[in-house]
Parts: C-alpha cells; structure tokens; sequence
C-alpha cells in the first residue's frame, strides 16, 4: 500500500513538473517570437538525445518542439536565412522529423542562394520515399559537409539510401556519422542499422562489435528491441566455441530483465532452429534470471526447453510438459509453436502399420503409383521438412551439389522407391503432414 502511494505520488510530482515546463516554453515561445531558429533546433537535438538515452517523457516535448519549429520557419523572413546556422537549423529540421513540405517551401523562396540546391533537392526525394533517386548527386557533395554541423546527419541520410546498393558504403557513412556526432540520437540509429547490414552480410566480427557498442550505450532506448531482434538473430546464426565469450561480454551490460527477455528470443529462436545447446542453455539462463513468482517467463523456459526434446528419446516427458502450459502464459506465436510440437509427437508416436499384400501391378500402373515420388521436394525425400521447420536438419544441398552425386546412387535410389510402392504412399503422407506444420508455422510469421 505503502509502495503504490509512494508511486502515486511521484507520478504526480512528474506530472506537474511536466506541465509546467510545457507552460514555460510555450510562454517563453510567445514571448519572443524572432527566436532564431538554430536556438530552438539546439533544444530539440537535447531532446531527442534524452529519449534515446531512456527519457521517454521527453516524447510530448519532441513533439511540441518540431511543431514550434515549423511554425517558426514559415513565418522567418527570407532575411533570417543570410545566417548560415538558420539554414542548418531548417536543414537539421527536416531530417529530424520535420515536415518535409516546410524545407520545400523555403527552398523555392530563396532566390539569394542561401540553401544549396543540391542538398534541398536531394532531401526532398529522400523524405518522400524516392532514396535510390540521391545516391549519385549525394555521393558527389557530402564531402563537402563532412564537418558542417549537417555532415553527421546527411552521412546518415546518405547510409539509408545506398544500403540497398552497396552495404559496405553504408556502413562507413554510418561509421562517420556516429564518429562525429557521439552519443546523439545519431549514434543510435547508424549503430543499430550497422549491425543490421554487417549481421545480414554474416560479418560476425563487425556485427558483435557493434552490437557491443551498442549495449553499452542505449540498451534504454525505446529502439532497444529492434537492436534485440537482430542481436539474437546473429547469436543463433553464429554461437559457438569462437563467440560463445563475445556475445557473453555484451549481454553483461544488459539489466537482468533485458538479459532475460533476450535469453527467451534466443531460446525460441534456436528452438526453431533445432539448436538443442543453445536452446537449453538459453533456457536455463533465462529461468536463473526469472524470479519464483515470474509464471509466464518460467513456463516459457521450460517450453522452449521441452520444444527440442520432442523428436528425441525424451518425447513422451517433453510433450507432457508442454501440454501442461496454460494457453494465457503462451503467446499467439508460442500455441503454434506448441501445436506444430504437438504434431510431430503425434507422427514419431504413431504406430506403424503392417504392410499389405499387392499383386503385382502392370507396368502403367507401376508408373502411376511413382509418380508422387518424383515430385517430392529434396526436403521431403530427406525427413528433414520445411526450412522453417522447429526441426529441420540443414538445408539441402543446392542442385549444383547434388548433381556432384554419383549417377548410380541416384537411379539406385529412385529404382528402389520405385520396386516398392507402399514406400512411396508412406513419403506421400510424410508430405502432407510436413505441410500440415508447415501452415502453422505460417500462422507464427
């Protein structure tokens, strides 16, 4: 009671001295209404760098800023903008979540050539969603503005739009950008868009040391998750012996609900994968951080953990337990994870059935009944299933690798399948149940 009272309280400390700052600044923005813009730029920059250093209250203020600051650009005389850090301000202003018809505006009313044509013109494509259209003029003049005070964010400008096109380019304009502009809002954004690249490009080096960067310095941004996501994506894609004390190292910097919320994401996703190491160790990290009373984080341990002991030995204890999870401390994703468990359990359980007597067929009938064998997927003559599958062995070989088999294990094979056609009515029925889970593991995407 004590503790809700004291929360109560604060909250409404908070709350007034919320309401009184915004007082201030809108009596001070009434006050004097000539403030030059770079004035009011300098207090949205510390804005937005409070918010990606975990202020999330400082989201109303953004907000009341840009508005404050649009406000003041259409009403500025053309004089305002002879001062080169007015027209920086307006510039700064458009790529930090302005309005973009606002920079258009003054650039067609500027016929003494404060703002650089090049620049105005690039952005204004870039804000309307045509990036790939100022790579070539942008990449002509941002040397320019290396060190001007936009250089950090058209370096960022500049990433976004060649990334497509040539990742390592947006890599090192990431990498200046965040050089020059440290701990900003800037920083976050290249940080987190590097790893994006260098964990997709499987430059696992460059991907930790960013990811290392990272946690050190914005694991309280409201971005914090995307960062997550792509950060379990490369520790599944890349733990081992080589990296198992790297990736260690950056969760050590995370609070433990931050590292138990990752454990779990790494837990599901090597799960999926059917990394049964990873997938337990990542449970039972993720249940040490968990307190007793924490149900829903307990019982998603224990079910990622069952998750890959259902096509084991350990089947018949596996799928007892996670049966025994109540549907509400599961998410939409976790029951289709469950059900597809559920479905493979029920295929390696199945009792076989006797083989059937048949008379041998004619030679047409013979050559109807393989026919479904020879449209079977290479995952599917392999047991293997779906790549999407919790349980999928490696990929299959690509044709260029199959075509290296030798040509009479091959037709060995095929003749076999062929001699018996009850095989190919038993690789038929794995199919369909394949499919079966592989449409819930659809309804998980």
């Amino acid at each position: 009671m004590i503790k809700a009272l004291r929360s109560l309280a604060i909250g409404a400390c908070a709350s007034v001295a919320w309401l009184a700052l915004l007082s201030h600044a809108q009596a001070a923005g009434e006050k004097d209404e000539n403030l030059p813009p770079y004035k009011m730029i300098r207090s949205l920059q510390h804005v937005q760098d409070s918010i990606v250093h975990g202020d999330l209250s400082s989201a109303d203020m953004q907000q009341f800023m840009l508005g404050a600051i649009d406000k003041r650009l259409m009403a500025a005389d053309r004089s305002v903008f002879a001062d080169p850090r007015n027209v920086d301000a307006a510039l700064i202003y458009a790529m930090s979540g302005g309005n973009p018809k606002t920079l258009a505006y003054l650039a067609s009313r500027d016929i003494d050539g404060n703002f650089d044509n090049r620049i105005t013109d690039s952005l204004g494509h870039y804000l309307n969603g045509k990036g790939g259209l100022i790579v070539e003029t942008l990449s002509k003049t941002i040397e320019e503005y290396k060190n001007a005070p936009i250089g950090p964010y058209l370096f960022l400008v500049y990433g976004n739009a060649v990334a497509q096109q040539d990742p390592r380019k947006a890599v090192k304009a990431y990498d200046w950008a965040r050089l020059v502009a440290p701990g900003t809002n800037i920083e976050e954004a290249a940080l987190r868009r590097s790893l994006t690249i260098t964990t997709h490009a499987g430059k696992v080096d460059e991907a930790l040391r960013y990811s290392l960067a990272y946690t050190r310095r914005f694991m309280t941004s409201p971005y914090a998750g995307q960062f997550a996501d792509t950060f379990v994506e490369l520790a599944v894609a890349s733990y081992g012996d080589a990296t198992r004390d790297r990736i260690e190292e950056i969760l050590s910097f995370m609070d433990k609900p931050r590292q138990r919320e990752v454990f779990l994401r790494l837990a599901r996703n090597a799960a999926i994968a059917g990394l049964k190491p990873l997938t337990k160790l990542a449970s039972e990290r993720a249940a040490a951080l968990s307190a007793p009373g924490d149900a829903e984080p307990n019982a998603l341990a224990s079910f990622y953990s069952n998750l890959v002991d259902v096509p084991t030995t350990g089947i018949l204890e596996a799928v007892k337990d996670i049966e025994s999870i109540p549907d509400v401390e599961l998410s939409a994703r976790d029951r289709s994870l469950r059900e597809a468990a559920q479905a493979v359990a029920r295929e390696v359980l199945r009792a076989p059935v006797a083989p059937v007597e048949t008379p041998v067929a004619s030679s047409a009938q013979a050559h109807t009944d393989t026919q479904p064998l020879q449209t079977l997927s290479p995952e599917a003559l392999s047991g293997s299933g779906s790549k999407d599958s919790p349980f999928a062995a490696p990929a299959a070989p690509a044709p260029s690798q199959m075509a290296e088999k030798p040509a009479a294990e091959t037709a060995a094979a095929s003749e076999a399948a062929a001699a018996d056609p009850a095989l190919a009515t038993f690789l038929t029925s794995g199919k369909n149940k394949l499919g079966e889970i592989d449409a819930l593991l659809r309804e998980d995407k």
